[in-house]
């Protein structure tokens, strides 16, 4: 009697051969190699801009039109470049770097304090109106801040306020986004059960939210305050709108400015050295805050995981 062996071809019971089909793990790997790929094509194509405004600090103004785009020129021009912020304009551009942390600061923080205790009290407290109030928050996400600038600067026009630091910082601390992060966030990575058995221990309120609570919340919280912060940070039309005292400006209006003397023709004066080089540097402490708080942000952005 004959064996068959493994390597013998399989066949059904009509006697034709099966054709041998592909493993599973063959199929795995290509799925990996394609989805490694695509994120090499995505990568690239989201540092692409970084590199190009890299290369752009380091030229003078004639090399940024003179020389290929995408290489360094003489890179003494980027420390050149930046003595000439300090010195252009009594150093305006030095200022409007300290107006764009003030604003991001407390605008920021004060809307990442906001969205917690709003978010906490929607995860946790059941009152009437909860599920209406919590849908116009949801419906504010969908209006985009620029319809908001012109209803924002006539507001605030009533009040006097205009053409001051708190016209930015006032807008800056709504943050419906935020309130929605965290009411997800809260209502998973915080049980019930542990605020009841610390309002058992006799803990009040207070005490619960800031000693049980707040620690659980900490990688939504640094998620909310990095996304709220980089949002004023990069705020344009609004401080475009309600401010018109240079020494108020943020990086980015000023530099705009600059922009459009240099787009002036003969009658201005050209700086788009200065202009690359402040914008290279205007994104730096936002680069080292994403890279420092790494690890809370990106726990902050599985949320909903913990259920």
């Amino acid at each position: 009697m004959s064996t068959m062996t493994d390597d013998a071809p399989r066949t059904t019971a009509t006697g034709i051969p099966k054709r041998a089909g592909r493993r599973p793990g063959d199929r795995t790997g290509g799925r990996r190699i394609g989805s490694h790929v695509l994120l090499v094509i995505v990568g690239i194509y989201f540092l692409f801009p970084l590199w190009w405004l890299f290369v752009a600090a380091t030229k003078s103004t004639p090399e940024l039109f003179n020389t290929g785009p995408f290489w360094f020129g003489d890179i003494t021009h980027f420390f050149d470049n930046i003595a000439a912020l300090f010195t252009e304009k009594g150093g305006v551009y030095w200022m409007w770097m300290g107006n764009s942390f003030l604003y991001a600061l407390t605008g920021g923080l004060g809307a990442t304090i906001l969205a917690i205790l709003a978010g906490y009290g929607f995860a946790k407290y059941r009152f009437k109106g909860r599920g209406v109030v919590f849908g116009f928050v949801l419906g504010a996400i969908m209006v985009p801040p620029t319809a908001l600038a012109v209803p924002t600067f006539v507001l605030l026009s009533d009040y006097g306020i205009i053409n001051t630091a708190w016209a930015v910082i006032l807008p800056s601390l709504l943050n419906p986004f935020g309130v929605y992060l965290m009411r997800i966030y809260a209502q998973d990575a915080v049980p019930d059960e542990m605020l009841e058995a610390a309002r058992i221990d006799g803990a009040g309120e207070f005490r619960t939210f800031f000693q049980v609570a707040l620690p659980l919340l900490r990688p939504a919280i640094v998620t909310v305050a990095l996304l709220a912060v980089v949002g004023v940070w990069n705020n344009f039309f609004l401080p475009l709108v309600v401010l018109t005292d240079e020494s108020l400006l943020p990086v980015t209006v000023g530099l705009n400015r600059w922009t459009v003397l240099s787009n002036a023709g003969a009658g201005g004066e050209q700086v788009w050295n200065l202009i690359t080089s402040g914008a290279f540097i205007s994104i730096l402490p936002l680069i080292l805050s994403f890279l420092f708080l790494q690890r809370y942000w990106q726990g902050g952005l599985a949320i909903g995981s913990l259920k």
